[in-house]
């Protein structure tokens, strides 16, 4: 097994992320996504991400396998101690511990920038089908997440209705005062 490494992602690595993530646009109702983003869309979505939160790619040896980051959850500044989670790896390099390595990472950058809850926003398949397994949220499950809220057929891809459940992860104590996040520390 080739030696496996965790970085901050770049935007140089904007072609080789987009090529993992058009995958799950164009074949899965893993992202409710219809189009894949251009280069440009992508990478500006990778710079905003950026500016706050931790962005993180996987690879093994030289090959970037996937990536993972944070985001805000809500957008409000009383949810600033709480984090929406993304990952996506290779869909041929899956079942590897990867996505642990990432989250395991990504977990600890988080909760030593001051965050206190994760979240995961996932498609969820009340019957699996070719497009869309509840993979995520077992794997979100054996991260130690818990699902806390299901929306009923929300998302329409592939001609099919899915749902999309909301799974949570507290990684600190909910002490007052809190101290504000440290979002210059990703």
């Amino acid at each position: 097994m080739s030696a496996f490494t965790i970085r901050n992602a770049e935007l140089n690595d904007a072609e080789r992320l987009l090529e993992i993530y058009r995958y799950y646009v164009l074949y899965t109702a893993i992202t409710f996504e219809y189009d894949v983003p251009s280069l440009e869309e992508f990478q500006s979505r990778m710079r905003h991400t950026k500016e706050k939160y931790p962005y993180l790619v996987i690879q093994r040896g030289s090959i970037i396998e996937g990536y993972a980051y944070a985001g805000s959850f809500v957008g409000r500044s009383a949810y600033d101690h709480s984090s929406e989670l993304s990952i996506y790896l290779a869909h041929d390099a899956q079942k590897l511990g990867m996505g642990r390595m990432l989250y395991e990472e990504l977990e600890e950058r988080l909760k030593k920038m001051g965050v206190l809850n994760l979240y995961a926003c996932i498609g969820y398949a009340p019957v699996e089908d070719a497009y869309l397994t509840n993979n995520s949220a077992s794997f979100h499950a054996h991260m130690g997440f818990v699902k806390v809220g299901q929306f009923h057929s929300c998302g329409y891809k592939f001609n099919r209705w899915y749902d999309m459940i909301w799974m949570e992860k507290n990684i600190g104590e909910h002490k007052i005062p809190v101290l504000p996040v440290d979002f210059h520390s990703c």
